[in-house]
């Protein structure tokens, strides 16, 4: 069995942090979004990775993810071009595939139990697809399925008026290669797009049966800022943390603590935990940090009181303010307005911005 991760598509509800990068690189928890997926695809066995990259990104993904070697993996890519739907990304993955069935993963999304139980599951009978579900709360937002009492698959609608129930597709699939048939069959849907719904949809009609995992614990869609957010909680409430940096006599730390061997927490700033701090940050006297908090690499942090939030990296922060519930961009720079003391805010910041609070 091969994996394909989708990593196209423009990120425009992550606007401006995707001005300048892909949202698959949006770090969670100090971790790129995408090195979960390789992670889930390795822990379930598959080692040979496709990765299917837009006209966006495509030189940073590459760079981040090299040939698969550091992650145990054999990568190759493939280029799909302009985004015209799931059902075309796994389209272009047709030669990488062969004859073999494969997992397909969405490059944002990020799943607490991972994909082996959906793998195995998929394994033990005769599919054409198995899909991973989940209840959701807003049903109209997704591909929505249908199924009868015992739990079988009737019927799969993408983004519904009139939702038939809450079972939610969340982004990953299995397939046989028999669904590039379908695939080959499509139209376009109202969007304009190729809908994975529709291909697992024709093999369903053709008789193929459709495996159905429903999901437990979280999942999230990274697609916008809040959704990072709450990732972030979410990953940094399972992770392990290891703390190996330096904690000066006179800080304060508290709680669950991740800090990089060469990033330094000094005497008199506070940090409450979980948090992650990743390499060459220094968080100085008078800055609070945490809880649920991500400091991106080569950032320094000094009188801020920052909570609930992720800074990507390369970083300034020294304004005598609060931040709450934000992302803030690469190469940030948040300083103090004299006359100005914010209460808490919340912030997205683009890369390479310059702010005074």
């Amino acid at each position: 069995m091969k994996g394909v991760i989708l990593a196209g598509g423009t990120g425009s509800r992550l606007r401006p942090i995707t001005h300048t990068g892909p949202k698959q690189l949006v770090p969670v928890a100090n971790k790129p979004v995408l090195e979960y997926a390789i992670e889930d695809y390795k822990e379930a066995g598959i080692t040979e990775i496709g990765v299917v990259l837009g006209n966006k990104g495509r030189m940073e993904i590459q760079e981040l993810l090299g040939d698969g070697s550091e992650y145990g993996v054999d990568i190759t890519y493939i280029v799909q071009g302009e985004p015209l739907g799931l059902a075309h990304a796994a389209g272009c993955a047709r030669d990488f595939v062969g004859d073999d069935d494969f997992v397909m993963y969405l490059g944002d999304n990020i799943l607490n139990s991972g994909i082996t139980d959906l793998v195995e599951s998929f394994r033990n009978g005769e599919y054409g697809a198995g899909i991973a579900l989940q209840e959701v709360d807003n049903p109209k937002e997704f591909g929505i399925v249908d199924v009868d009492e015992a739990g079988n698959v009737m019927r799969l609608i993408e983004k519904p008026d009139d939702p038939p129930t809450n079972l939610a597709l969340i982004g990953m699939y299995v397939f046989s290669p028999t669904v590039f048939d379908a695939i080959d069959d499509l139209e376009p849907s109202w969007r304009g797009e190729l809908e994975i719904t529709d291909a697992i949809q024709s093999l369903l009609e053709n008789d193929h049966e459709i495996d159905s995992h429903v999901v437990t614990g979280w999942w999230k869609d990274t697609g916008k800022p809040e959704d990072i957010l709450e990732a972030n909680r979410l990953v940094l409430e399972d992770t392990d943390l290891d703390t190996a940096g330096i904690i000066e006599d006179g800080a304060e730390v508290d709680g669950r603590i991740e800090l990089a061997e060469s990033a330094t927490i000094e005497d008199g700033a506070v940090v409450r935990g979980p948090v992650s701090i990743a390499a060459n940050v220094t968080i100085k006297a008078g800055a609070y940090v945490g809880p649920y908090t991500s400091i991106g690499p080569d950032s320094t942090l000094e009188n801020i009181h920052i909570e609930n939030s992720v800074v990507i990296g390369e970083s300034e922060l020294t304004a005598y303010g609060r931040i709450v519930d934000s992302l803030l961009g690469r190469n940030a720079d948040v300083e103090s307005a004299d006359e100005l003391l914010p209460e808490g805010r919340r912030l997205v910041v683009g890369e390479n911005s310059q702010l005074k609070l």
